[in-house]
């Protein structure tokens, strides 16, 4: 039964891993960035009414 066990430890090793690759990529912006007026940001904000305009790439 250790089949459907390692999933879950699985998949939580993948998202600690992927936390850490985001924390580190946010962490190395910063220090790029510094001093910098505008804080550096590790998603994609959201398209706003103003943004109709415009093509969106996915």
């Amino acid at each position: 039964m250790t089949g459907p066990r390692s999933k879950p430890e699985n998949d939580k090793d993948a998202k600690d891993a992927e936390k850490r690759r985001l924390e580190e990529a946010l962490e190395e912006g910063l220090k790029e960035t510094f001093p910098g007026s505008d804080s550096v940001s590790v998603t994609q904000p959201a398209p706003s009414k103003a943004d109709d305009h415009t093509e969106h790439r996915d």
